[in-house]
């Protein structure tokens, strides 16, 4: 690689790394292991210059100079710094109070994926445990600033964010998700480790976290947001806040009208598709006989937890099987199921993704929600668990942390939300290609997972640009997609605390379907759906524009 790019790139990472030291094991770098985040805005313009050396130092380089992969990883890496001073710029940080970006989130999913391997690292953890308190209180410090600006949060953000606290507090100590780091294998000194830890816990973190949440609880509760008004665009530079969330989770010039018209059309065009599909499984075309069996039919309900979780494994198995024919590219990186800790499942999302470790210490984990499995519908289950798993974020992001001869940074970034939203939702289709979905509910299932991302370009934008409350959200969403009611009501809430992150799936879907079928009309016969997805995963997270040139360049190579 260029040795000027290669150096630009290596620094972001290390810099990366330095700023969000908690991650830094999860990535297998244990250069900061005593370390905790820095979040004040003193800290933060410092970050600031050193990005802006080194976006200075991309902007300089010569593309002549650069191979075509090299070209890549520059214009990656250029986006990726730009994207992250203008989150600086904005103070992005004064509104991550919610359930979802919020730092006091990230510290509560980090412990149990994260291992020591070596003493002297290990040894440094008790001292990170016991500079929580001044994370945390740096934290709320950029919390009040924003308040002092006129922004406040959206209550039902943060109180779904008290939701989570509350659910940590009330565990045990001796069951504390902060002791379930992992340690070095066969240490004669785990015991007096561990001991430092569950010490360093109880004095520093659960305190910490305590008053955290009292300070949520009484100086945010009381003037945030309510549900009428909970989206950016009653906040004083909300317009500018939901112009740049599009722009950094899309990559794509599109302005926020456009999007919802978007989404409308695409509801439309699936009310045709259930009107299709739904006959053989349900005995009916009627558009709201659907919906309400879809919803409200308990037979198509879940009866316990380990059912939900059984019926993960076994649409993971025959994905495993038969990726081998849809792919050129595989991971090694196997992919396993885990249930949502208890104590956050209430406020996370029906299922989500974990990457695997950097050197394939750490499987690819596909977290699936068991909460009030009763509730919880087996239509969709199938569907959601293709995105998540095999052939999506799975195969998506093992794939790319296993690329050789590409910098770090872009092995493991998950910055282009669209590339890797868009992946997750074209797999979903591209599994009923694979012959994966077991019958016609489950392929129901497909659909109504299709009309949920459909419905956030609408809502999304409309919370967020055309002041929707959350009620007139939910209204919409129970109107126009099966989606049960208890499910849009966390989703809602998840959009409000995201904006412009739900856009990222259709978009991101259709984009890679319009370049599938570019690449098909221009080559004929000559177009191989494996080697297609090997260009679409062959050089990691790319921005949508960046995955058009290479698929025009795959196309002319042809």
């Amino acid at each position: 690689m260029n040795a000027r790019l290669d150096d630009l790139a290596r620094r972001y990472w290390d810099l990366r790394l330095e700023t969000t030291p908690s991650v830094a094991p999860i990535e297998g770098d244990f250069r900061f292991c005593g370390a905790v985040e820095d979040w004040t805005a003193e800290h933060e313009a410092a970050t600031r210059s050193r990005l802006a050396e080194l976006l200075e130092g991309v902007t300089a380089l010569d593309p002549a100079e650069l191979s075509l992969s090299e070209r890549v990883t520059a214009g990656l890496l250029r986006s990726e710094l730009n994207d992250e001073i203008e989150s600086i710029d904005l103070r992005t940080i004064e509104l991550d109070s919610n359930q979802m970006t919020g730092p006091h989130a990230m510290y509560l999913q980090l412990p149990p994926q994260t291992t020591y391997p070596d003493p002297a690292c290990a040894n440094e953890v008790p001292d990170r445990y016991r500079e929580m308190p001044a994370a945390l209180a740096g934290l709320m410090q950029r919390f009040r600033e924003g308040l002092d600006a006129g922004r406040t949060p959206a209550r039902l953000s943060i109180e779904r964010s008290l939701m989570q606290l509350d659910g940590y507090l009330a565990t045990a100590p001796d069951e504390d998700v902060f002791l379930s780091v992992g340690g070095p294998p066969d240490w004669d000194g785990e015991s007096a480790w561990r001991a430092g830890l569950a010490d360093a816990t109880a004095r520093a973190v659960r305190p910490a976290f305590a008053r955290f949440r009292e300070e949520m609880h009484d100086e945010l509760l009381p003037v945030a947001r309510d549900d009428d008004h909970a989206g950016l665009c009653h906040l004083p530079d909300g317009t500018e806040l939901y112009e740049a969330a599009i722009r950094r989770h899309t990559s794509l010039r599109l302005g926020a009208e456009e999007i919802h018209r978007i989404g409308l059309d695409e509801i439309a065009s699936l009310a045709d598709e259930y009107r299709s599909v739904a006959p053989a499984g349900l005995g009916t075309d009627d558009l709201g006989e659907i919906f309400d069996r879809l919803r409200s039919d308990t037979d198509l309900r879940y009866g316990d937890r380990s059912e939900i979780l059984s019926a993960a494994g076994d649409s993971l198995a025959r994905a495993k099987a038969a990726m081998g024919d849809w792919f050129g590219l595989v991971p090694q990186a196997d992919c396993v199921i885990e249930p949502v800790p208890e104590f956050m499942e209430a406020a996370m999302p029906p299922a989500y993704y974990w990457p695997p470790g950097p050197e394939g210490e750490r499987p690819g984990t596909y977290y699936v929600n068991t909460h009030n499995p009763t509730e919880q519908s087996r239509v969709e289950a199938q569907a959601i668990g293709y995105h998540e798993s095999i052939p999506g974020h799975h195969l998506q992001v093992a794939i790319a942390t296993e690329l050789p001869d590409v910098p770090i940074f872009q092995r493991r970034s998950m910055a282009n939300t669209a590339y890797l939203e868009g992946w997750g939702l074209y797999a979903e289709r591209l599994a009923d290609e694979m012959g994966l979905y077991s019958g016609v509910l489950d392929r129901l299932g497909m659909l109504v997972a299709d009309s949920w991302r459909a419905g956030r370009l609408v809502v999304d934008t409309g919370i967020h640009a055309l002041g929707w409350s959350r009620q007139q959200a939910i209204e919409w969403m129970e109107a126009n997609t099966p989606i049960a009611p208890d499910t849009i009501a966390v989703e809602i809430d998840r959009y409000v605390a995201m904006p412009g992150q739900a856009l990222s799936y259709k978009l991101g879907q259709r984009e890679i379907f319009r370049l599938r079928a570019h690449a098909q009309e221009q080559l004929g016969e000559r177009f191989d759906i494996a080697d297609f997805h090997d260009v679409v995963l062959g050089s990691g997270t790319v921005s949508l524009p960046i995955l058009g040139d290479l698929i025009d360049r795959w196309i002319t190579s042809r």
